[in-house]
């Protein structure tokens, strides 16, 4: 039943999606999604030195993270399977200027011949403000996530998430690898972090020039100081994750310590 139910979704909106000019980018996302709630089957991720998300039967194309995110790689690289696309973020301060020492991070993504994405890395410094548990199970939960057409977003209720044991990042070891942000909110029980990167993008569309700006917000809870949750845009992606509904209560962390 629920497969009958899910290609009839499916059906319903590629009519939808091909009665619109150059609706098809979201016809390969919604393909991806229904995907995730099967995330084994059609996934792998590997994380050492960074984090990649490996897709065993890809549905997007290069040209849909184009369309989608009205941006240009920063680089691009032939492989002996198809290519390879660079996105880089530099920090930079107040006035817009790329900081000395430089402090970046990257997304790389990678394609075969049929222009397919095959895998989707994040670099070892991205990794400062989203840890690969953290990150992993933040993609197996969009499986079981809510679309919101109107906004094109996708949220997970937090009761179905995967939980993770693992410990949340502490501010000191952020700061040193991030350095100091632009501005501090200070709120009662917690702190907000605002850092800026940019994108080196390549022939930004018109009226889409702001989405080069990649504004980061990282909130650390005053008594533990611990990152808590991380919100940004990143190429037109937005991402924000509550590292809290990902963690185990500490009933649960005790269990599991349990020989």
């Amino acid at each position: 039943m629920h497969i009958i139910i899910r290609w009839f979704r499916l059906a319903f909106l590629f009519l939808l999606l091909t009665t619109q000019t150059g609706c098809l980018e979201w016809l390969h996302a919604y393909q991806t999604y229904l995907q995730m709630k099967e995330f084994d089957r059609y996934f792998t991720v590997t994380a050492k030195d960074d984090f990649t998300v490996h897709f065993k039967e890809p549905r997007l194309l290069s040209e849909d993270f184009v369309a989608l995110a009205k941006l240009q790689a920063s680089s691009e690289e032939q492989t002996p399977d198809g290519k390879r696309w660079r996105y880089r973020f530099r920090k930079i301060d107040k006035q817009g200027q790329v900081v000395t020492p430089e402090i970046s991070f990257y997304c790389d993504l990678t394609f075969n011949f049929k222009h397919e994405v095959t895998a989707w890395t994040f670099s070892k410094m991205f990794l400062q403000i989203a840890p690969p548990e953290f990150l992993e199970a933040s993609f197996r939960s969009l499986g079981s996530a809510q679309i919101n057409e109107g906004r094109k977003q996708l949220r997970a209720n937090a009761d179905l998430l995967q939980k993770t044991a693992s410990d949340l990042p502490k501010k000191s070891a952020v700061i040193k690898g991030l350095g100091e942000p632009q501005d501090i909110k200070d709120k009662e029980k917690e702190e907000i972090y605002k850092y800026q990167f940019r994108l080196d993008a390549r022939n930004i569309e018109e009226g889409y020039e702001d989405r080069a700006l990649s504004e980061v917000k990282l909130t650390f809870d005053k008594a533990s100081n611990e990152l808590v949750k991380m919100a940004g845009r990143f190429a037109g992606l937005k991402i924000s994750i509550n590292y809290r509904n990902y963690q185990d209560d500490e009933e649960s962390k005790i269990a599991n310590a349990q020989p």
